[in-house]
């Protein structure tokens, strides 16, 4: 679905990312792991359009994305959460997940300024929708309640729901746990299988690596800018080069999957 071939982006002389090689297929929940300054995030940004490459190319389901712009690449069908919340705090959930429905609707503006049939129509449908996709992480009790009340771990999930109502087919997911207790990641782990179910590609970038190893089918370890491994999950735990660079040589509770 997603293949980066040959990808540098450099800042300044600064060599973030170096000929990265990276294939996602359909279907897969994949994790793309490595210490912190490897690249992962600048990986996310320069798919979903806030960056160009220096150099080589991102396709999506057979077509470039170099040049599109954020909302052009989200209309291909790509959404992105962040490491750092972006969510409207002052607005209710259900208005905030609507919000990413709103480029699904279709009405003229004479018939929003004038309320028309076809307006509230198209509204009725995007709050059922929002209804609908806040169930899926289980917030929607919580639907009429203003954002900045819940949890932390709560916004992070208000935020993959409005994500997912741009209706993408493929979610990139950056820390999606950071924050959340050990129930709170279960339940998630839980809610990121059923969407995979649903037909969604996941893409997802993730420190905690018992979460990494029990939920990707593959993962892509990034160290100094450069994809140093790529395999199942079994095959990363015990690679020579990731224990090394990131699980830690030393670690045995690393390299079994307690890293952080």
């Amino acid at each position: 679905m997603l293949k980066l071939q040959s990808v540098s982006r450099h800042f300044d002389g600064l060599k973030v990312l170096q000929d990265v090689q990276l294939e996602v297929p359909k279907g897969r929940i994949f994790g793309l792991i490595g210490p912190n300054g490897a690249g992962k995030t600048t990986v996310f940004n320069l798919i979903t359009g806030l960056l160009p490459p220096s150099s080589g190319s991102i396709v999506f389901k057979d077509q470039p994305l170099a040049g599109l712009a954020p909302h052009a690449i989200t209309q291909r069908g790509i959404a992105r959460t962040f490491q750092n919340i972006r969510i409207f705090k002052e607005m209710t959930l259900l208005d905030n997940v609507v919000l990413g429905c709103h480029r699904h609707l279709n009405y003229s503006a004479p018939a929003l300024l004038l309320a028309l049939p076809g307006f509230r129509q198209a509204e009725a449908r995007a709050r059922q929708r929002a209804h609908e996709l806040l169930s899926w992480v289980r917030l929607d009790h919580k639907a009429n309640e203003i954002a900045d009340n819940l949890s932390y771990g709560e916004q992070r999930k208000l935020e993959i729901a409005r994500a997912l109502a741009t209706e993408p087919e493929l979610l990139l997911l950056d820390e999606p746990v950071a924050g959340m207790n050990a129930s709170e990641k279960t339940e998630l782990m839980r809610e990121i299988v059923n969407i995979q179910q649903r037909g969604y590609t996941i893409l997802m970038i993730e420190h905690d690596m018992r979460f990494v190893m029990g939920l990707c089918e593959e993962i892509a370890v990034l160290n100094f800018g450069r994809i140093i491994a790529q395999g199942a999950p079994e095959q990363i735990r015990n690679d020579p080069q990731v224990i090394e660079a990131y699980l830690g040589r030393d670690d045995d509770d690393a390299a079994t999957g307690d890293a952080a």
